[in-house]
């Protein structure tokens, strides 16, 4: 079984929407994985950061919510966590092992950082992963524009050392055979 991880796709991180690359390409794409993974019995796992007083990703505030434009099914799976990796203390490895699933397809937000740690993590725990290449965003960064720390990441995943599972990078179109 095949499990879709949408990392951090929060209201929080996208204000304003166009503070991320590629906004709504990366939304439209990400649905239509999510799309395909339910049509095909697969699951679709909602990955969200929990914060504190101090930053904007308080549970249960707006900044905290998904972005209404993300679809959501009725037997999706809603992880929180309180760290960039979404396997720290998290429920995410309980629930993927209960349910059988070896193939971890990643998208989300930030690149650089939750969705990189969450790909490292699960390399170390010999998932099969396929990075959706044009289905993650990040913002600019100091000296760095987001399009290229994209760019750089896509690489970086692509050239690592596969552990049993192995890593490749695809478009979303190639993912869903399109």
């Amino acid at each position: 079984m095949r499990a879709l991880l949408i990392i951090d796709m929060q209201l929080g991180s996208f204000r304003p929407y166009e503070l991320r690359q590629d906004t709504f390409a990366v939304i439209d794409r990400i649905n239509r994985l999510s799309d395909a993974f339910r049509k095909n019995g697969d699951l679709v796992i909602f990955i969200q950061h929990d914060g504190t007083k101090e930053n904007c990703f308080m549970p249960g505030t707006e900044e905290w919510s998904l972005l209404p434009e993300l679809i959501r099914g009725a037997a999706d799976i809603f992880v929180s966590k309180t760290a960039n990796d979404s396997f720290y203390k998290t429920d995410l490895q309980a629930i993927l092992r209960s349910e059988g699933v070896k193939e971890l397809i990643v998208t989300g937000c930030a690149t650089d950082f939750c969705v990189d740690s969450t790909i490292k993590s699960a390399l170390t725990r010999d998932y099969s992963i396929t990075v959706a290449a044009d289905g993650h965003t990040t913002a600019d960064r100091p000296m760095i524009p987001a399009r290229q720390v994209i760019q750089y990441f896509n690489w970086l995943w692509s050239e690592m050392t596969p552990t049993e599972g192995g890593i490749k990078v695809e478009t979303c179109d190639a993912i869903l055979g399109a």
